[in-house]
């Protein structure tokens, strides 16, 4: 690293002090905390998003939201070349930058990176950075910041692409690096496009179970409402009403996280809505759940999680494979069957794991965290990843992509208007509509809708597919989280010993109990999850856990 550089760092860095006493850690969601605190770090993933450009030699994404947490909330994340999350192997490093104390120490930091990394500083190279953030007040002032951080490396260069959701930043970034047509304009046309496809190979069959055409949208008063109050005028196959579309206060009684936890109408509902098909997104409009308000109660809901949202996803998807693996005539290769894969957390509710085994589907476990679930699906040819409040996405192989399109094509001589050949179109469809970068909630609304319209259900109808098993969440205050380390996706408690004996004693005793514990990512908690056939059981069972924790460990402070 040059003189030139080094100065350029050192004076930038010293205009965003940190704060004292915070400490901030990169996870899943990236940083995110009061945006009070914030400007520093986010100038510093401006510099880490800025070296990773040049590492890769792609365009990287820098998103600034705190998703589904309150207005006053803030945060950064960045998107890899492929439109996913930060490779892992940068997090030590982000929490480096994001915790030096001065410039000094967070120049040494920089310099051993580089240096480690093999990258080459001297400003020959050029480094592009989109830029995005949500709706939260507090963007406009963070974005500048992190406008500095990616001009503090010589040759870096910022591109603001505005207020967007969270899936679109990711998606662009990934379209880039494709060679398409980066911007909103575009997003917007494939999507609408995709599923008008989708919508016009809908076999023709009793449509009279579907119920309203129409479907009303929890914007969660952020950016996804905005974002598809302009997407739904390209689109005539299909009522949207959107509701809490930025008129209120962000994620306040409103959004998927809210819906999903505590299981009662968003703001903007109420008995005038019972039977209608409803659909709330987060804040960032990265998940996305489906409810119908209860006619006996209009302040309570049937909740369509995104458990169901894989299974329905997994079914069509299933389907369609089942329709082209039928005929083998000749057409493509026949050697080639591709393999389906629905990946899921132990948070995935029994009953969603029982009927998908039961489908035939192969079902793998992860740890906690998007990052673990969408590495898992990218090993299948078709991966479907959701956990159940609501985050997720299918993932396609360009391997079977290829063959799919080849397949597409032979029928056009062979079989043209065939069942198969409109099998095929589906599942290109859905290639192109679904966000392959990540969880996306504008898209699986449309993939849902189209897929609901396909099968001729209500949402009663798909709500029908499996009842949930009963369960229940605690958190535990303990002195030290650390003392507990897992297995098997976080299944099967390793350390303190004893504590998994002493959990399988307590489960054995509730019919289809199951219970496990695992540390938190972010407070001094253990979690414990438990299910039974009674909600009865689910709170005894979790309670009971829970003590045999606070034994094993010990009380943390309140």
């Amino acid at each position: 690293m040059d003189d030139q550089q080094s100065s350029l760092l050192l004076e930038s860095a010293a205009c965003f002090p940190p704060p004292k006493g915070v400490k901030l850690s990169y996870g899943t969601s990236g940083f995110r905390a009061d945006s009070s605190v914030l400007e520093s770090m986010v100038f510093r993933v401006g510099v880490l998003a800025a070296l990773r450009s040049l590492k890769t030699g792609s365009v990287i994404g820098l998103m600034i939201t705190a998703s589904h947490n309150k207005v006053s909330d803030n945060g950064v994340k960045v998107a890899d070349p492929s439109g996913g999350m930060l490779t892992q192997e940068w997090e030590p490093f982000a929490n480096q930058l994001a915790n030096a104390p001065n410039p000094s120490s967070l120049l040494e930091f920089i310099v051993d990176f580089v240096k480690k990394e093999n990258i080459t500083l001297n400003g020959k190279q050029e480094a592009v950075v989109l830029l995005g953030r949500d709706t939260r007040p507090s963007g406009e002032r963070l974005l500048e910041a992190a406008k500095k951080g990616v001009a503090s490396i010589v040759g870096a260069i910022a591109k603001d692409v505005g207020v967007v959701t969270t899936p679109q930043l990711h998606w662009m970034v990934r379209a880039k690096n494709k060679g398409m047509e980066a911007s909103e304009c575009s997003y917007f046309e494939q999507l609408a496009s995709s599923f008008r496809c989708l919508m016009d190979l809908t076999p023709q069959r009793d449509q009279s179970n579907f119920g309203n055409d129409k479907v009303i949208v929890d914007g969660a008063d952020g950016v996804g409402g905005e974002k598809l109050e302009e997407l739904k005028k390209l689109l005539s196959d299909i009522c949207i009403e959107v509701r809490n579309h930025g008129d209120g206060v962000l994620n306040d009684g409103v959004g998927a996280d809210f819906v999903q936890k505590d299981k009662i109408v968003p703001r903007g509902f109420d008995h005038e809505d019972v039977g209608l098909r409803c659909a709330s997104l987060d804040g960032d409009a990265d998940r996305l759940v489906y409810f119908s308000v209860k006619s006996n109660d209009s302040k309570t809901i049937d909740l369509v999680d995104g458990d169901k949202i894989l299974s329905l996803f997994a079914l069509f998807i299933k389907e369609q494979l089942s329709i082209l693996n039928k005929s083998i005539d000749g057409v493509g290769n026949e050697s080639y069957q591709p393999r389906l894969g629905v990946v899921q957390t132990a948070y995935a509710n029994g009953a969603s794991t029982d009927y998908l085994k039961l489908m035939g589907l192969d079902v793998v476990l992860t740890p906690t965290g998007v990052k673990y679930l969408h590495e898992k699906a990218e090993e299948f040819d078709i991966g479907i990843y959701f956990e159940a409040n609501g985050h997720g996405t299918i993932l396609f192989s360009e391997a079977f992509l290829h063959w799919l399109e080849s397949r597409s094509s032979s029928y056009l001589s062979t079989s043209e208007g065939s069942e198969e050949q409109r099998a095929a179109l589906r599942l290109l469809a859905v290639s192109k509509l679904i966000n392959q970068a990540v969880g996306d909630a504008l898209s699986g609304l449309l993939l849902v809708e189209a897929i609901l319209h396909h099968m001729g259900w209500s949402i009663y109808k798909w709500n029908e597919l499996y009842n949930d098993l009963p369960s229940r969440q605690l958190k535990v205050k303990v002195v030290d989280r650390t003392a507990i380390t897992t297995s098997n996706a976080e299944t099967v408690v390793v350390t303190p010993t004893g504590i998994q004996e002493a959990i399988n004693i307590e489960t054995e005793k509730y019919p289809r109990g199951r219970c496990f514990v695992r540390p938190s990512g972010t407070e001094d908690v253990v979690r414990v999850y438990a299910e039974a056939t009674t909600q009865e059981g689910a709170d005894a069972l979790a309670n009971s856990v829970a003590r045999l924790v606070e034994h094993h460990l010990g009380f943390g402070n309140s």
